[in-house]
């Protein structure tokens, strides 16, 4: 696997890819909530509230996805469908 097929560069700037293995639906309700909690913490910081909660919603949705943590090409199937389901349980 290259580093295109890992990464995305846009405006200079490299962001590592979501995990392809993920199927289609799953990928689909984690960018919702991705989403979700991107814009709770807009929400949040405009209230003057701490976003620290919707943070972590971040967080837990990136790692699912595989943009964060331990990179997805180091794992094996079963650990980055593990990773992916626990990110769905955790952000239903």
């Amino acid at each position: 696997m290259t580093d295109e097929e890992r990464f995305l560069v846009i405006n200079g700037r490299r962001w590592r890819a979501t995990d392809p293995a993920i199927p289609e639906e799953e990928s689909a309700a984690l960018r919702k909530a991705l989403m979700a909690a991107r814009r709770d913490v807009g929400k949040a910081l405009r209230a003057g509230e701490d976003p620290a909660p919707a943070r972590a919603r971040v967080q837990i949705a990136k790692v699912a996805l595989g943009e964060r943590g331990t990179p997805w090409w180091e794992q094996t199937l079963e650990e980055r469908r593990r990773r992916w389901e626990e990110g769905l349980r955790a952000l239903v």
